[in-house]
């Protein structure tokens, strides 16, 4: 097949959906497709175009044997990150891909599907006329449900927040496929009135054979600072406003006293500074702050940590399903996670009992799980071997992306009348 996949975010982006939407293009064109990305230079998670990449006008690289074409397009301080700045973002990246897309509609040749990877909405655009003028199928892959979160976490409001919600269902209606990464995203999807039958669950993955359970006595661990006899609690992500995270700085302070538990916060994100600047409100010498780490230390760093947390506010925990988890289930780690008993992240942790789930914005009951994991050396191994058991069987991305490009071969051949 010849395919197209638009998205902002791409290879060599870390964390998020740039890592998804870079492994997926890199995955199919090694299974022997013709794959073209058209993405902005990468930015996520620093909000910051990465050296090399600094450029007015859009340019061309190959990477693993995917095109890659790069549109410049405004990217906001991170302090400056609000709603009219993303979409000021996003509506230059439009603007300035409508270049390479003109070139593409005026081509003789034709893609056999376009793959549109969704935040931002706007990706939906172009794939949507490609898809009128040339009878080719596209695929909108939603990763996070943006203007459901910026709703409920107040970034929208009123009028403009009721067109930016119709337009999002007038793409998602007109989508061939609506793609999304968990079961409570997908039936979201539906009550959105996109009909079930053209909806799909495309799940993001772990290399569980590189992501694997290691010792925790490693040489990150030493590198931080953390003693063999010490409880390392990680979060390991993007520290954004849909985290909360917070909730983590006043964790550590009710747990001061616990010296032989020590937190680390590592990444970067809107709102790191500010959290920085809180933890030394609050006087936390337990607590440390560290950069996004190369992607060839993940498996030691993960598995340096004897909890791991995942941390999302109420209004957004049905509405996304942070990438971070995958990794932490194939280290074979336990974590404590706030979410609600409707969410797919409760679900996960709940019924595998791969870690602790406590509500959101809780501290007290934060804490607790906290407390109780670094107590229970036993429950701590049980939740680790039941995570990575997990992992194994549901994060493969092996089985994800073959079952993904089984879906394809067939959207493509039904379009051919195949």
């Amino acid at each position: 097949m010849k395919i197209l996949i638009y998205g902002i975010n791409f290879w060599p982006e870390p964390t998020g959906t740039g890592k998804y939407t870079g492994e997926m293009a890199v995955w199919l064109a090694k299974r022997g497709h013709t794959v073209t990305a058209i993405a902005a230079p990468p930015h996520y998670p620093e909000w910051k175009v990465s050296p090399g990449y600094v450029r007015k006008k859009i340019f061309a690289e190959q990477h693993a044997g995917v095109q890659i074409y790069r549109v410049p397009c405004f990217v906001p301080n991170p302090d400056e990150l609000n709603a009219l700045n993303r979409i000021r973002m996003e509506t230059t990246f439009s603007m300035n891909a409508l270049k390479v897309w003109s070139r593409i509609l005026a081509s003789r040749s034709r893609f056999d599907i376009v793959i549109a990877v969704s935040p931002p909405l706007q990706v939906s655009l172009y794939p949507l006329i490609y898809s009128r003028f040339r009878a080719v199928p596209w695929v909108l892959h939603v990763q996070d449900l943006q203007v459901d979160a910026a709703i409920r976490l107040g970034l929208l409001k009123g009028r403009f927040a009721r067109i930016l919600y119709g337009i999002e269902s007038y793409f998602l209606s007109r989508a061939t496929r609506v793609s999304t990464i968990t079961e409570a995203m997908r039936r979201r999807i539906i009550k959105k009135g996109v009909p079930e039958r053209n909806t799909w669950l495309f799940p993001n993955w772990s290399d569980i054979s590189f992501v694997r359970p290691l010792s925790r006595e490693n040489n990150f661990r030493r590198a931080v600072g953390v003693r063999d006899d010490e409880i390392l609690v990680m979060y390991a992500g993007n520290m954004g406003e849909k985290q909360g995270l917070e909730l983590v700085l006043y964790a550590a302070e009710r747990l001061k006293g616990e010296e032989s538990i020590k937190f680390a916060l590592i990444g970067s994100g809107a709102a790191r500074s500010r959290l920085e600047r809180l933890a030394k409100e609050l006087r936390l010498s337990n607590v440390m702050f560290l950069p996004v780490q190369p992607w060839e230390r993940l498996p030691e760093m993960l598995a340096a940590a004897d909890i791991h947390l995942v941390v999302q506010r109420r209004e957004a925990a049905d509405l996304v399903m942070p990438s971070k988890l995958a990794n932490i289930l194939a280290a074979g780690r336990p974590s404590v996670v706030t979410a609600d008993p409707s969410t797919a992240l409760y679900q996960v942790l709940a019924e595998y009992n791969a870690g602790l789930v406590t509500p959101p914005g809780d501290v007290e009951a934060f804490v607790h799980a906290i407390k109780r994991l670094s107590d229970d050396f036993e429950l701590r191994k049980q939740m680790g071997q039941n995570a990575r058991a997990y992992a194994e069987r549901y994060l493969d991305k092996e089985k994800i992306l073959s079952g993904f490009e089984q879906r394809l071969v067939g959207l493509v051949k039904e379009a051919r009348g195949g």
